[in-house]
């Protein structure tokens, strides 16, 4: 059995710890051991448990999830953090992506993205919930492309992830303008550009442009 992700809840209300405790503890590889309800002693508290991956408010009394980040940051203990707020505001969602956080979801899109957030953070991955990234993707791309959610086809061979950024390829964004606009590293940019690549069997840029026009994912 692989090692358990351990998990740190720090929220200010108790009521959601305790869902979020009883729904974390039903999966076998998850342990929540640990919560907090002020972020005072938050940094303290995750490295005496000793957690992988820290669930965090941005409303936390006395210091709130921001603060919080920038501690872990400066201080450099090596704790994945998902932000689970009830703001979808795109200045928070964009300032706490910049800090490093490896996931954002709303307290509305919890219950049934929870579970599948930590399992891809702990397995190294970013996970933002459909809320968040189609702010994200908004914000990236203007109007000059549109979200096909509608086309079986592409839905079936590319993730979300992956169809936000062929669309920002067949708009001629250069890698580096990717990683900006999408807040990820180049490299991990470069890494979902060659998965494209080769699930589309694409021999080059040109193609994927193509294929964004064939399937109306931007404007011809």
């Amino acid at each position: 059995m692989k090692d358990k992700i351990r998990i740190h809840l720090a929220d200010d209300h108790q009521v959601l710890i305790d869902g979020m405790r009883t729904l974390l503890n039903t999966v076998p590889n998850f342990e929540v051991i640990g919560f907090s309800l002020d972020g005072t002693n938050l940094y303290d508290e995750v490295i005496s448990n000793k957690a992988n991956i820290l669930i965090l408010d941005i409303s936390m009394p006395n210091k709130d999830g921001i603060e919080v980040i920038k501690e872990f940051t400066k201080k450099g203990y090596p704790c994945k953090v998902i932000i689970l707020s009830s703001y979808d505001d795109l200045k928070i969602i964009q300032e706490v992506m910049k800090l490093g956080v490896s996931g954002y979801l709303t307290k509305q899109c919890a219950g049934e993205n929870i579970v599948e957030a930590i399992q891809a953070v702990a397995n190294g991955e970013e996970y933002f919930c459909n809320t968040v990234r189609e702010k994200i993707f908004n914000t990236a791309t203007k109007d000059n492309s549109k979200l096909n959610k509608e086309n079986p086809i592409v839905d079936s061979i590319l993730t979300g992830r992956e169809l936000e950024i062929i669309i920002l390829i067949a708009l001629e964004h250069s890698g580096k303008e990717i990683s900006e606009k999408l807040f990820i590293s180049t490299n991990t940019v470069e890494t979902h550009r060659k998965n494209i690549m080769k699930k589309l069997k694409a021999k080059n840029t040109i193609s994927l442009v193509k294929f964004a026009l064939k399937n109306k994912l931007i404007k011809s």
